[in-house]
């Protein structure tokens, strides 16, 4: 398990939750990973309480020994080193704050996620805007850079709020390959704006044995108890690894990308006779860090014939994380009179403005293009030669880092 991992993955469950509360028949889609190294940014510009509260909903805070950086991320290629100063010692060893977040852990592992082969383009890209006037500390900068490759930015929100609009979202549209256009949409950002910060990620990757497109045929999707919508279904016949959990009669699926860096995992409900989503309710419920790695085991999936039928889609996701952040504990950074971001600034009366994440994730034959209570028990079932894995109404997906079990992204499909 990756240093990362866990922390990645209980954020992701809690902020899966926080999205998912009045959301029962609605896509969605986020990467975790991206945002907790967004959050991370702005936690090197943080002080005391601030400081506390990014590292308990990221779940480093008081992690046995702080985070260490885990043997997966010690043994990465050479090239992966940190950048040595003229005096020869690591610079980014100052960056690196006595504390429990590790900020070369999650270096690390962005060089890992930017090293993933031809087959792969994944670019995770983080930017800090400012108001003008406010002097950014050298340190801070330093720091943000050879961490984090993010170059924080000024911007005219209070004179020119329209062209600082402009500016931003031209870099994210830069960022991803145009896959996402209008971050903010007029009206979002306006003159008391202070620090805005934009997380976007890109990905695109082809699978390891691609659906033949021939074979992709027009099938009914079961959105609920009484709605079917025509979608695209994918087929292919193959070797996959497939498990079974019992106790929610749900199938669990993986589809290994190219060289198996990358996999999309895919929990998918028993097919309720009345085709409605309480089954996946019921995996959500269930879904702890514990549960995940247990059902993703080796142990209990197996390599086994499978015919899969999976929808073609896309899902695009924008949320804007202030109040979900706020109801997971933190308060202060966004408040004038609490928010101490004195190691980003001199000014005492920063605060963060807006946070906002984009996801965009397609996914087709070829394979997939992205911009964004333990102790279940699992059985192999006595198995027919070949068994069938159909996707025909609402499940969950994640796409995942082999080498380190990070959590790329995280959705739930309800429409294709």
């Amino acid at each position: 398990m990756g240093s990362l991992s866990r922390p990645v993955t209980e954020f992701c469950l809690d902020l899966y939750n926080k999205l998912n509360r009045n959301a029962e028949d609605t896509n969605i889609i986020f990467s975790p990973i991206s945002i907790s190294v967004a959050l991370a940014l702005v936690h090197l510009g943080a002080k005391n309480n601030t400081a506390a509260q990014i590292e308990k909903v990221l779940h480093v805070r008081k992690a046995a020994g702080g985070m260490s950086l885990g043997s997966d991320l010690e043994n990465a290629a050479p090239e992966m080193e940190p950048e040595r100063s003229q005096e020869g010692q690591s610079s980014l060893s100052q960056c690196n704050k006595d504390e429990d977040l590790n900020h070369k852990a999650f270096h690390a592992l962005l060089l890992q996620l930017q090293n993933l082969g031809e087959s792969y383009v994944l670019t995770l890209a983080n930017n800090l805007f400012i108001q003008q006037g406010f002097k950014l500390r050298e340190q801070f900068l330093t720091c943000t850079k050879e961490l984090y490759g993010a170059m924080p930015q000024t911007v005219d929100f209070q004179g020119a709020t329209e062209a600082a609009r402009i500016k931003i979202n031209t870099w994210v549209e830069s960022q991803t390959q145009g896959k996402i256009k209008e971050l903010f949409a007029p009206g979002v950002i306006d003159i008391h704006a202070l620090l805005v910060l934009v997380n976007v990620i890109y990905f695109k990757a082809s699978w390891e044995n691609k659906f033949e497109e021939q074979k992709t045929v027009q099938r009914d999707f079961k959105l609920n108890q009484n709605e079917k919508k025509p979608v695209q279904m994918m087929y292919q016949k193959g070797t996959f690894k497939l498990g079974y959990i019992e106790d929610i009669g749900a199938q669990i699926l993986e589809l290994p990308y190219a060289e198996k860096t990358l996999s999309m995992i895919i929990l998918l409900p028993g097919d309720m006779a009345d085709g409605s989503t309480s089954g996946l309710e019921q995996i959500g419920s269930t879904m702890t860090y514990e549960n995940l790695t247990l059902w993703t085991s080796s142990e209990h999936m197996f390599e086994t014939k499978v015919e899969v039928y999976l929808p073609r889609f896309k899902l695009e996701g924008t949320f804007n994380l202030n109040e979900v952040l706020q109801e997971m504990g933190m308060t202060d950074i966004f408040t004038e009179s609490k928010a101490d971001l004195t190691e980003m600034s001199f000014a005492k009366s920063l605060v963060l403005s807006n946070v906002v994440h984009k996801t965009y994730v397609e996914v087709n034959e070829e394979g997939t293009v992205a911009a964004a209570s333990t102790g279940a028990v699992i059985v192999r079932r006595s198995l027919p030669l070949t068994e069938v894995f159909m996707a025909d109404h609402p499940f969950l997906f994640f796409i995942r880092h082999n080498p380190t079990n990070t959590i790329l992204f995280f959705g739930k499909l309800c429409s294709p």
